[in-house]
């Protein structure tokens, strides 16, 4: 089982592009324009727009800050031939769709928990896209295949999100996201190994 852990974590493989599958798994939009694309998603707190910059830069991706019209801040990369292949992926027209085979590892994992990861008491929610609901089922698929089953959290119960509860869960979830990164509270990262033993 560590062996298995070790192989999905975060730390498993040099950061890429296509990571930012973990973003489009949330709340994040992408945008194709001719052998270009950008990936974009919108975040409310500062600490996970400098996380979310951060993360981009580690991909030599560098990262724009846009107020959003719906309050926020958009977190865009630039359009580039370099998340073309992702986009093409992720859009059936003008439907974000997750790809056949779609998986979730502790990069992808993370980049979804930095923009739109928080915990609800003892669980731990990871927002989906509010128009998104063709992505919804099949990005649960993933997370179940990934050792972190959630619950499906609808509209109109404070989502769309999926809601992981539980030590194991939690524990496993925490294991594939590694550290908090600088300036997130502690509501908003998954519960230690530690802690997670209380939430069972």
């Amino acid at each position: 089982m560590q062996g298995q852990l070790s192989f999905f974590s975060v730390e498993a493989r040099p950061p890429s592009a296509d990571d930012l599958e973990g973003l489009l798994a949330g709340a994040g939009q992408a945008v194709l324009r001719g052998d270009e694309a950008r990936v974009s998603v919108v975040v409310e707190e500062a600490w996970r727009v400098e996380a979310l910059v951060a993360e981009l830069a580690m991909r030599d991706l560098a990262a724009e800050r846009v107020p959003a019209e719906q309050g926020g801040t958009s977190v865009q990369t630039p359009f580039t031939q370099a998340l073309r292949s992702l986009a093409v992926r992720w859009t059936s027209g003008a439907l974000k769709l997750p790809p056949v085979g779609f998986t979730l590892d502790g990069a992808r994992l993370r980049l979804w928990a930095i923009a739109g990861g928080r915990h609800e008491g003892p669980a731990y929610h990871l927002q989906l896209g509010p128009h998104d609901d063709a992505v919804w089922t099949k990005v649960g698929g993933a997370l179940a295949v990934a050792g972190v089953a959630g619950t499906f959290v609808g509209p109109r119960a404070d989502g769309p999100a999926y809601r992981v509860l539980g030590a194991r869960r939690l524990s496993r979830l925490r294991e594939l996201v590694g550290e908090a990164p600088a300036g997130a509270p502690e509501q908003a990262w998954p519960l230690s190994v530690t802690r997670a033993e209380g939430a069972r």
